[in-house]
């Protein structure tokens, strides 16, 4: 039997039920998660926030400007 937050932060992942209860902080939109950049995308905001070490950084100093 697998544990899926614990494969999840070992493989550099995100918990999905993480993933249900995260929002933006500056809009409070849903975020999307990009697996290939490790990031979870804030599209009212046009934000990237980074993923690092499993944990979600989400400061908007530390957000990616992202283009439509």
């Amino acid at each position: 039997m697998t544990n899926a937050p614990d494969d999840a932060r070992r493989s550099g992942g995100i918990d999905p039920r993480l993933l249900e209860i995260l929002v933006c902080p500056l809009t409070k939109a849903t975020l999307s998660y990009d697996v290939e950049r490790q990031e979870l995308i804030s599209r009212p905001a046009k934000l990237a926030y980074p993923i690092r070490d499993g944990i979600p950084i989400m400061l908007p100093d530390e957000a990616r400007p992202i283009e439509d």
